[in-house]
């Protein structure tokens, strides 16, 4: 059985990609263009981007992309996995499938607006994932600061981009050798990219697919 492509899960992510679809923030639209290129590089304005203008959108990985976290997942047999960036939960769905056919696991995944976590925890009960899954309500700089994993497999980054850098310190000393790191929208973290890149970074980095940097932590 692959818990992917059955029911309830294959349907219910159908059903969440065709909802996140029709989402709309009128908040977000009435900000300029410029305005939000400056919230989203803003390291101080980060929780009114996430809080307040994108509150109501849901922001998922596509659907390629996350049937790609299912395979780098069920590939490596992954049973630790840390995301940043819960939004929905649809990612977390991949994610949990990938640890339920890997024979169990836990996935810790963090959200900052609370009516997205518990809409998100919602769907991973429907989906049958529950079980497997820790949900941190909060900022990730606190939520992920304790608490974590001697060894972790795999970890998605799919929050606030200026903070992609940040997040990954909290991580890098519990990454087993191997382990991978996708970052999803890596184009607008600059400076994550210039640290997976640089010489002596300690990963192996390539993009792949679109907008989507996967590293590999080499030691």
């Amino acid at each position: 059985m692959n818990t992917l492509i059955s029911t309830p899960v294959a349907p219910l992510l159908q059903r969440l990609f065709e909802e996140a679809g029709t989402a709309c923030s009128p908040a977000l639209t009435a900000v300029s263009a410029e305005e939000r290129q400056r919230l989203l590089a803003s390291r101080s304005d980060y929780t009114r981007l996430y809080g307040e203008l994108l509150k109501d959108l849901w922001l998922p990985v596509s659907a390629a992309t996350g049937r790609l976290l299912y395979l780098l997942a069920r590939s490596s047999g992954a049973r630790s996995i840390v995301e940043f960036g819960t939004s929905f939960g649809i990612s977390s769905i991949y994610l949990a499938a990938a640890l339920r056919d890997n024979g169990g696991g836990r996935l810790i995944t963090t959200e900052f607006e609370p009516e997205k976590a518990r809409r998100a925890a919602g769907h991973l009960r429907e989906a049958g994932l529950a079980d497997l899954v820790e949900l941190r309500v909060g900022d990730a700089l606190q939520s992920l600061a304790a608490d974590l994993p001697e060894s972790i497999d795999l970890v998605l980054l799919d929050g606030a981009k200026v903070l992609y850098p940040e997040v990954l310190d909290l991580l890098q000393a519990r990454l087993r050798p191997g382990a991978l790191v996708l970052a999803d929208n890596a184009d607008d973290s600059p400076a994550y990219l210039q640290r997976m890149h640089a010489d002596g970074s300690g990963y192996l980095s390539l993009p792949f697919a679109d907008d989507v940097e996967l590293s590999m932590r080499l030691d």
